[in-house]
């Protein structure tokens, strides 16, 4: 990237990570014991020495106020899905009327935000306030804002989870105990801590600020709940890899720059499938560290989309009729040595370590594919998983030709021929050959082998990625204790490894597919392997609560049963807040914009036809005539089914019972939004645009640079 203003390239490896905390700081600045014991605590998962906690905030203070910080904040990610801060200022006042700038070490380990504020789940009543932050020293402070940001997790004062972190940090331990028993089954005592690493794809769109402060269905639900289909949707396919355009590159750019000051691996942008919609790739990072990006991200792109005259929709489906927007989270799993441990090798058929974790996956999915998809459920992702744009609801494995015939051969004990690798040919003497990749890609697939990595496509864009990833790393971490548990100790570690492995595949083969899983005949065919097919959120919840679930998540000390049921509370009651808010919004828009909108055209064609008749009675009054008459009967039908929805709004079940509430807004309050929606669109075709009240489809996908 060229900067007009500062230079070019050479200036990019100074300006990353300048805005962080990290390690080079550390080390210029704390002294050597301090620092060797900080890097221990991020290293190893210690408890920090409390000693040299004053030590630690001191050097932090200083470095940020030479950076214009003049607040510190705890940033943590409660229930919300956002990030949340709280701003103190450094100043400290002396005995004579003046100041300090002081930052201690207890203000660095430990703060206290009000706990009664945020979704519990009924863990915490109004009156019970009180709850605390603490420091996560392996995700590094940074400045925004002219204000030191501190990492932290979230708990009540009980000492319960309150926040995604927590619950993340656990499931990273669990795996990486694991993990280590696997390896030291093999041989590797070097290797003394695994981490799972994570590359979140970040979709989005982008429409011009003025027409979105037009739609009061943008503003608050981030969607739209009207919009007739514009003429051009994305038939075409012209927009995908398309030319940026000047406006939008512009915003990528700043969001570059802003990202890199904040370490955060930006790599690769380009537009998506959709008109107006983009993507953002950053490289992979520790699990950890990915998510608190990734939330950075998310509010960047925001932030810098309106000071270009732009809107950022983060919502999974902010249009109908065209492609939603996804996070696709690749993940894998990689040792302090730096070895990836799900990287095949050039003889994967050789390769028992990989293929030991390979099966572990494998197993993980199929034994707890419903907990994989309630990792994804929303009410947003529901409009968006099963269109032929993301993965269906229904979770399967695409592992590719060449793993496949490798797990075939090892499950029916029979010789495995590796392909020869062959050339890419083009026809083109002029342009380079290249391997050609042993298998094709399957962007139909919810969990797709990519190489090195899974990629785990199911997640709205607007999730936090840390719920997926603690369910992955959990369900891997089950799979490797009970692998470990069967081996360690045993007599022929050769031969038992390749019975566990064998029968291993045999039992959980089924989630294995490689086809399109866009197709009826996957849906009928995953319901003949007793795949689950858990079509929406109210669906797939109670499953985080069944039994296996609880066992699991207790078992690896991730969640409490008490915290479990609390999050469960606020998933359904987030889904009903959800559709109740855009149900009100749809019936606000109806009285308050679309039929006084329609009314006035409608009475605008009568005064015409009425004038025709005026000047001559034979002139025939089309089309004002039939035209208004439709108008009129469209519009009592969204009269009718206005009220209709108003008067269900008014008999949802209590709070009391959420699942029943939840049911309730699924079965009939949904229909009901669709079936108005039908009839607003349908009136939005034939009004006269200088009367239809907020920007349409093809003015918001198509915006005039």
């Amino acid at each position: 990237m060229y900067d007009n203003h500062n230079g070019n390239l050479n200036r990019v490896p100074d300006l990353f990570g300048s805005m962080v905390f990290g390690d080079k700081a550390m080390r210029e600045r704390l002294p050597k014991e301090v620092y060797r014991a900080l890097r221990k605590t991020i290293e190893n998962g210690k408890s920090l020495d409390k000693s040299i906690a004053d030590t630690v905030a001191n050097a932090m203070k200083d470095w940020a106020a030479e950076r214009g910080a003049t607040h510190f904040t705890h940033w943590f990610q409660p229930m919300t899905g956002i990030t949340a801060e709280k701003h103190d200022s450094f100043i400290s006042p002396e005995g004579d009327g003046r100041i300090i700038m002081e930052f201690s070490g207890k203000e660095l380990v430990k703060g206290e935000p009000d706990a009664s504020s945020f979704p519990s789940g009924g863990l915490r009543a109004t009156f019970e306030a009180r709850g605390y932050t603490a420091w996560d020293p392996s995700s590094y402070a940074f400045i925004k804002d002219h204000t030191l940001c501190i990492p932290t997790v979230f708990y009540s004062y009980t000492g319960v989870a309150l926040d995604k972190k927590t619950p993340l940090l656990r499931s990273m331990e669990a795996l990486n105990k694991q993990a280590l028993r696997i390896l030291r089954l093999f041989g590797n005592g070097d290797v003394t801590h695994v981490n799972t690493t994570v590359g979140p794809e970040q979709e989005y769109f982008l429409v011009d600020r003025e027409q979105y402060r037009r739609r009061e269905d943008l503003i608050l639900c981030g969607r739209t709940l009207f919009g007739a289909k514009p003429p051009k949707g994305q038939e075409l396919e012209d927009h995908y890899f398309g030319s940026i355009k000047p406006r939008v590159t512009a915003f990528m750019e700043e969001l570059d720059e802003e990202l890199w000051k904040l370490g955060v691996f930006a790599k690769t942008e380009h537009n998506e499938v959709a008109p107006a919609q983009h993507e953002l790739a950053p490289i992979f990072t520790n699990t950890n560290l990915a998510s608190d990006h990734n939330q950075l991200m998310m509010e960047l792109m925001k932030r810098i989309a309106e000071r270009h005259g732009m809107a950022c929709l983060l919502h999974e489906k902010p249009f109908a009729g065209v492609n939603g927007s996804g996070k696709h989270n690749n993940w894998s799993i990689c040792t302090n040595t730096g070895v990836n441990l799900l990287e095949p090798g050039d003889s994967p058929q050789e390769n028992a370590q990989f293929l030991l974790f390979l099966t572990a996956v494998i197993k993980a999915v199929d034994e707890y594919q419903d907990l994989l998809r309630v990792s994804v459920a929303s009410a947003g992702n529901d409009h968006r998983l099963g269109a032929n744009e993301a993965p269906p609801a229904i979770v399967s494995m695409f592992l590719g030709d060449e793993l496949t015939g490798i797990l075939e051969a090892i499950e029916h004990e029979t010789p495995y021929s590796p392909r020869e690798t062959e050339v890419m040919k083009v026809g083109v003497h002029i342009l380079p050959r290249f391997p050609k990749d042993t298998t094709d890609r399957n962007r139909t697939s919810p969990f797709a082998f990519t190489g090195n990595k899974f990629e785990f496509r199911m997640l709205g864009s607007a999730f936090s990625i840390s719920g997926p990833n603690v369910v992955l790393n959990t369900i891997v971490a089950e799979e490797l204790a009970q692998f470990a548990d069967a081996l360690e100790g045993t007599a022929d570690f050769n031969s038992d490894l390749n019975a566990l492995i064998r029968k291993t595949l045999t039992d959980h083969k089924r989630i294995i597919f490689n086809g399109n899983n866009y197709s009826d005949e996957w849906v009928a065919e995953a319901e003949r392997r007793g795949l689950s097919n858990l079509k929406t959120t109210v669906d797939a919840l109670p499953s985080f609560i069944a039994p296996k679930s609880i066992a699991l998540f207790t078992r690896h000390k991730i969640f409490t049963e008490q915290e479990m049921r609390s999050r469960y509370e606020i998933l359904l009651e987030s889904y009903c807040k959800t559709l109740n808010i855009e149900a009100l919004t749809m019936a606000d828009m109806v009285n308050k914009q679309i039929l006084p909108a329609v009314m006035k055209y409608t009475n605008r064609l009568v005064r015409a036809a009425l004038d025709k008749r005026a000047l001559c009675d034979s002139m025939p009054a089309e089309p004002e005539q039939p035209l208004a008459e439709k108008l009129a009967g469209l519009s009592g039908c969204l009269y009718r089914k206005t009220r209709k929805l108003e008067s269900e709004l008014m008999q949802a079940p209590e709070q009391a019972d959420i699942k029943a509430q939840a049911d309730y807004y699924k079965d009939i309050i949904l229909p009901s939004m669709q079936e108005l929606r039908e009839t607003a669109d349908e009136l939005e075709t034939l009004t006269a645009k200088d009367c239809w009240p907020y920007p349409s489809y093809s003015e918001l996908l198509y915006p005039v640079d």
